[in-house]
């Protein structure tokens, strides 16, 4: 792609920052572009938030609907062999905003209905399927958090680090607008039904651009950029977050091509010479050679079930593995480097206060939380790292999961006192503070 088209698009989006309206560069963007590619969006908030632009991610942020805006019906579509295939990742991306859809038109369905009534039962039951509807259309939030934990760090792998801070910016500034609207309809009938439609519709506006950006802009840098193995990590580890209204119908299993046996039907020869695998493949646009050297796998030289000196006795790899998930507390470890390390295993995925997946390991900490969260956590990373404190704890009462919820922030320091990264330890102790006599499990 032209360097020249991404500093065009740049400096159309400055110009926006600086006060510009959007139909003031709309025609000149329509002049320059008959297509631009969510590649080159992508490009372009990159390097706006990392020159001497002075323009940050809290600006972006701000002007994001005027962008998508900008690239409606430019943007060119990205087409991807098995994308839409049930059980994909995009095409249950795609079901679930068509479910959510599906549940914004009953809410304001019923807000219409419910003005029209009379109190008495018949109110009351209309209100009563109002809030189930708004607890639907709250698990959109499991739709964000997937997006997040899953496609978002990948996406950083690739470089493409500016959409994902923008985009979670503006989920968690959905999540509240929808707690606002909701925190609303909960105190019908004592509330006026004018002001619940308003704060809905509020919330509603900002979702569907969003669902605009998720569909038009985002799955096209995923689809562009993003392998068969990528996509099928991130519908592998879909289960532990779980989904928004709707569950994928069949498991995505994508045809992956052997090139090491050898069809019994003669479809395909296989050759190997000088350590050298040759695959004749027969397909229906015609027959194609593919030569390759296998990768050697070299031998694990370290025996895990061999014991070291560890601290104050011996220990193989396997039993530390062990003990570590037998520990009654989700565990995570930052280097110094400040990437994220390392998480046990002390509870399936599903159960986990905090979720963790495999994909997640190599990320840098800050991209790990929600960017309304960065300033707090660059603070403890920085006072842990000079010790101004040794750790730093807080707690809080999960409703939802029925958890009263401790964490700590713990500096990792060696011999020598230097900083070798923090170690966040999470766990429920709503069990501890129900305690109130002397009790001995299995003891006589």
């Amino acid at each position: 792609m032209a360097t020249k088209r991404i500093e065009v698009l740049r400096d159309i989006l400055l110009r926006l920052h600086k006060g510009e309206s959007a139909e003031s560069v709309q025609d000149e963007f329509n002049e320059h572009f008959s297509g631009v590619s969510a590649i080159e969006i992508s490009l372009m908030e990159h390097e706006l938030m990392n020159s001497d632009s002075g323009v940050t991610f809290e600006d972006v942020m701000k002007l994001c609907n005027v962008h998508a805006n900008l690239f409606k019906g430019a943007i060119k579509t990205v087409e991807v062999e098995d994308s839409e295939h049930p059980g994909h990742p995009v095409q249950v991306f795609k079901q679930e905003n068509l479910a959510l859809r599906a549940a914004i038109i009953r809410v304001r369905r019923i807000l219409e209905n419910y003005a029209k009534l009379d109190e008495g039962e018949t109110k009351e039951a209309v209100l009563k399927g109002l809030l189930r509807q708004l607890q639907l259309l709250g698990q959109f939030d499991i739709h964000y958090k997937r997006k997040e934990e899953l496609m978002f760090p990948i996406m950083e792998k690739y470089g493409h680090d500016a959409p994902p801070k923008v985009m979670w910016g503006v989920d968690d500034e959905i999540r509240d607008l929808f707690k606002l609207a909701k925190e609303e309809a909960e105190k019908l009938p004592n509330a006026e039904i004018t002001v619940v439609k308003e704060k809905f519709e509020v919330f509603v506006k900002e979702f569907e651009e969003m669902i605009f950006k998720e569909e038009s802009i985002l799955l096209m840098i995923l689809l562009e950029t993003f392998t068969q193995d990528d996509w099928l990590s991130i519908a592998k580890d879909s289960d532990a977050y779980g989904y928004a209204i709707i569950r994928p119908q069949e498991e995505w299993i994508p045809h992956r091509e052997d090139f090491e046996t050898q069809n019994s039907d003669n479809s395909e020869v296989m050759e190997v010479k000088e350590g050298e695998l040759t695959k004749v493949i027969q397909t229906p646009e015609g027959e194609f050679t593919i030569t390759y050297k296998p990768k050697e796998v070299k031998e694990e030289t370290l025996n895990r079930d061999t014991a070291q000196k560890i601290g104050n006795g011996y220990l193989s790899l396997n039993q530390i593995d062990l003990i570590l998930n037998h520990l009654p507390m989700e565990i995570t470890f930052v280097n110094k480097e400040e990437i994220f390390q390392y998480y046990n295993n002390h509870c399936s995925e599903e159960e986990m206060i905090f979720k963790r997946t495999p994909g997640q390991v190599g990320r840098n900490v800050e991209l790990c939380h929600p960017p309304k969260y960065l300033e707090k956590v660059k603070t403890i990373m920085k006072n842990l790292r000079e010790r101004k404190k040794d750790k730093y704890e807080m707690w809080f009462k999960s409703e939802s999961k029925g958890k009263f919820v401790h964490v700590t922030y713990a500096g990792v320091y060696d011999e020598n006192g230097e900083f070798q990264g923090v170690l966040e330890y999470v766990q429920d102790i709503a069990p501890y503070r129900e305690i109130d006599s002397d009790y001995y499990r299995g003891i006589e």
